[in-house]
């Protein structure tokens, strides 16, 4: 049985205004032994059965990633789930992420039925960043190209020019500042900075943040560091700048992933969360991991390094979406119209303009190229 879990989390107004709000997450039902067995057997007979696809994030559980990938499903980070579920025959599409990420799913393929194991996964940066609010911030700046990360509600990319995830963002950006345009950025301010940083842009921040992100303390990073002089530091940009500026490798998960396989270094302190050392290790297993700390006295652990809503991913969930038709994602057509420019923008710039992508992502992930 589920068992839900309390997280207070900072929900920032259009005005920079900080309250404090109630979300949850609860963990799914715990599969051991020969229950499991047959549970992942039984959802590998009806995801054929039932001409669907499991696309999972590299932030949920390493069962689920592995189910995915064996069954010829994918996992990804949000830019390449989204491409992927676009881009796939089967008319029914298991999204094993959070909401906004089924949400993408569903916006770019309506003809297909999109599903999610727990419909309640969801993401501090889609929950501090409302489409009503929103609205009123974003008129009272109507000169300004407005580009949204994808931790956002569907609602929220209806009144978007731009969506952008953590590994083409900067790029993005990069392109719209050569192009004159002014942006107003929401909702992660670490990862809006960084990319203000980067490239100079006039950028408007929304004052959000991710709350495994956000617990990253540098502190407790540099006394890590000291202990393994030589390993190298992963950062993903929704960092602080205090962690990002210690950091040998800023990018996405992908670009991360990438660090590690391709790095020489031996040892790897890894800053996001730590669902990602499941098919990290996969794939370098002659590397040595360590989980980037969120200790220290500053810290809260709201998260400790692991997003709760990810965590509530759970094989039942899946096996209750193929045998049930639950969880399915519905959006108004209306919204979803909407929002469907932002993100074929995205992909489109994505897949036509790598010469850009790659300059304008150069120094975000450091000694290794574009992300």
């Amino acid at each position: 049985m589920s068992s839900p879990i309390a997280f207070d989390y900072p929900q920032q107004n259009a005005a920079g205004a900080t309250c404090t709000a109630q979300a949850w997450a609860k963990t799914p039902p715990q599969l051991h032994g020969t229950e499991k067995a047959a549970v992942i057997a039984r959802i590998k007979q009806l995801l054929v059965e039932k001409d669907a696809t499991l696309v999972a994030h590299y932030y949920v559980d390493g069962d689920i990633q592995d189910l995915a990938l064996s069954t010829g499903g994918y996992v990804a980070d949000s830019l390449e789930m989204a491409r992927f579920g676009k881009n796939h025959a089967a008319k029914n599409l298991i999204v094993a992420g959070v909401r906004f990420m089924g949400e993408t799913a569903k916006i770019l393929s309506p003809e297909k039925r999109v599903f999610m194991p727990d419909l309640d996964a969801t993401c501090s940066l889609d929950l501090g960043c409302d489409a009503s609010n929103f609205a009123k911030f974003r008129a009272l700046h109507p000169d300004r190209t407005v580009v949204v990360y994808a931790n956002t509600s569907a609602a929220v990319k209806a009144q978007a020019d731009w969506m952008v995830t953590s590994s083409c963002a900067l790029a993005i950006v990069h392109q719209l500042k050569v192009e004159g345009k002014k942006i107003l950025w929401a909702p992660d301010r670490h990862l809006g900075r960084y990319i203000q940083d980067q490239t100079g842009a006039d950028m408007l921040l929304w004052n959000g943040a991710c709350i495994v992100h956000d617990e990253f303390k540098a502190v407790e990073l540099e006394i890590l560091k000291a202990a393994h002089p030589n390993a190298m530091i992963l950062v993903h940009p929704e960092s602080p700048q205090a962690v990002v500026d210690l950091a040998d490798v800023v990018g996405s998960t992908s670009a991360m992933i990438k660090a590690v396989v391709e790095g020489s270094a031996t040892e790897y302190i890894v800053a996001t969360d730590k669902g990602i050392l499941h098919r990290m290790q996969q794939l370098a297993p002659n590397k040595k991991l360590i989980e980037a700390p969120t200790a220290g006295n500053s810290a809260t652990c709201k998260s400790c390094a692991h997003c709760p809503w990810m965590a509530m991913n759970g094989l039942q969930g899946i096996l209750d979406c193929l045998e049930n038709a639950s969880g399915e994602i519905f959006i108004e057509e209306p919204i979803r119209v909407e929002a469907l420019g932002c993100i074929e923008r995205m992909l489109d710039f994505t897949k036509n303009h790598p010469d850009l992508l790659a300059k304008a992502q150069h120094g975000f992930v450091k000694n290794i190229g574009a992300a």
